[in-house]
């Protein structure tokens, strides 16, 4: 699908809140959303205030309970949220551009993969509404036992500015499947595409107040959001400081349960024996995806001693390939750094590798146009406790270092505080058993890196990369709350 359009043209309405089925302008701080891709201003948008944040969580309590949307046949649930994926698919002309302006997702990848991805991760969580509602326990004969699952009723969900849209429908999918209402903060940097998808669940038959959207900052929003009394369950992606500190406020105004998508620092292992061609055209996509941006950015790339040499200046060539510009622009590869902020911490850390001994063998520093650009990097020469080594920097910055023997590779790879994922290149199975075994980290993928439809399978973190899964049965089953009912008879 082609879609030609004006970057200056984004509905400027959309720069609102959604609350109880419609859009409300907020009245709390006015925040300017810049287009990375040019520095351009894109439109003002209106926070919502603390009294908003507060109604969309009552007004979500209250939808949930008077429109039956927890209680209704299952199956009927299915059907409209069939019907609102239906519409995210006859609506891309809309999504798309929006997405693609307001981000640092191209408008190739939008319509290739975000848009069918977001569509179809609705429809495969609906198909689980009459599916799983609990089971029968093993009982004596003069009693029934059996676990019902319940919706928590409201779930507060806090997405990302990397992947708007698709991190929306990883939250949105299981929680209304599962009968809850869900009041949404996106990232302020790009808050517009969630509140079309929003209109366009409520033209699907989600009834108003079932899902709301509010805009506004992590600090006091987002915070708002977590201990509101309405809300009995948490979903986050995001970094790991916020994630410890909405931990925290989940305990101190419940508990309440949460799910916490963290940070990653995840590495990729490539071994001698490994097809260079395929395993090195699958590291250099993992950490120039989205420009790095993106939660498993396969940012360390650990490799066999004996064929690191001919890795590098393999990975340094397709770095060096990259096309980089607006988002929309065609023949676009790699778009921008989401804002100047973000940027300029990718480049002092950068900046740090250097005085801390490591070389720059490919890029290293911004690039001098309009926008936020910064050059595909891969650093060489840096010890394991570098920083460079150790801090999520999300951008494409790839760090490399070699190894002698597996020992070395799996120590190497888990010595730093995150496991979100790892991704291993060989063509010896009893190698990659191992790896996968050796490896502490929450996904790992084998001569591959990354998802593509997998829904069924969950994703998430171990230590301080997260808390709790995303997508699969986990997800539904994590948006339910388990009753347990004994019968005597």
């Amino acid at each position: 699908m082609t879609i030609a359009f004006n970057p200056d043209s984004i509905r400027p309405d959309l720069a609102a809140n959604f609350i109880g089925g419609r859009k409300i302008l907020g009245a709390g701080a006015v925040f300017d959303v810049v287009r990375p891709s040019d520095g351009a201003l894109l439109a003002p948008l209106h926070c919502a205030a603390m009294d908003q944040m507060s109604q969309a969580a009552e007004d979500a309590a209250a939808a949930q309970k008077s429109s039956g949307w927890g209680r209704m046949d299952p199956r009927a649930r299915a059907r409209i949220l069939h019907r609102w994926a239906d519409a995210i698919d006859a609506d891309r002309a809309v999504l798309a551009p929006l997405e693609a302006v307001g981000s640092t997702r191209t408008l190739a990848e939008i319509l290739a993969w975000d848009l069918p991805y977001t569509a179809e991760c609705i429809r495969f969580f609906a198909e689980f509404a009459d599916k799983h509602g609990g089971e029968v326990g093993a009982t004596a004969d003069d009693r029934f036992g059996f676990t019902a699952n319940e919706p928590y009723g409201v779930v507060g969900a806090i997405a990302p500015w990397n992947l708007p849209l698709v991190m929306a429908a990883w939250k949105l999918g299981p929680a209304l499947a599962a009968g809850n209402a869900v009041v949404l903060k996106p990232s302020e940097l790009t808050p517009f595409s969630v509140v079309r998808l929003a209109e366009l669940a409520v033209a699907a038959g989600v009834p108003a107040g079932i899902f709301n959207v509010v805009q506004g900052m992590g600090h006091d929003i987002g915070d708002g959001l977590v201990r509101a009394e309405q809300v009995s369950k948490v979903s986050f992606t995001g970094s790991t400081a916020t994630g410890r500190a909405i931990m925290s406020a989940c305990a101190a105004t419940g508990p309440k349960p949460c799910t916490l998508e963290l940070g990653g620092k995840s590495p990729q292992i490539i071994f001698a024996d490994a097809d260079m061609d395929k395993a090195c055209a699958i590291v250099a996509r993992a950490i120039t995806l989205n420009a790095g941006q993106v939660c498993v950015a396969g940012s360390r790339l650990l490799v066999e001693a004996g064929v690191a040499d001919e890795v590098t200046e393999r990975i340094a060539a397709l770095f060096r390939a990259h096309r980089l510009g607006e988002t929309w622009a065609d023949g676009t590869t790699m778009g921008p750094i989401v804002s100047e902020k973000q940027l300029a911490g990718i480049d002092a850390i950068v900046q740090t590798a250097r005085a801390e001994g490591g070389e720059a063998i490919t890029g290293g520093a911004r690039i001098e146009r309009a926008g936020t650009f910064y050059e595909p990097t891969l650093i060489a020469g840096l010890s394991a406790d570098a920083t460079a080594v150790q801090s999520e920097i999300f951008g494409p910055v790839l760090t490399v270092q070699s190894f002698a023997d597996e020992d070395e590779a799996y120590a190497l790879a888990n010595g730093t505080r995150y496991g979100l994922a790892a991704g291993v290149h060989t063509q010896n199975l009893s190698r990659a058993i191992r790896a996968t075994r050796a490896l502490e980290a929450g996904t790992v993928w084998v001569n591959r890196y990354g998802r593509s439809d997998d829904f069924i399978l969950p994703t998430g973190g171990f230590k301080q990369s997260g808390l709790g899964k995303d997508l699969g049965r986990e997800a539904y089953l994590a948006s339910c709350k388990s009753k347990t009912v004994l019968i005597g008879l």
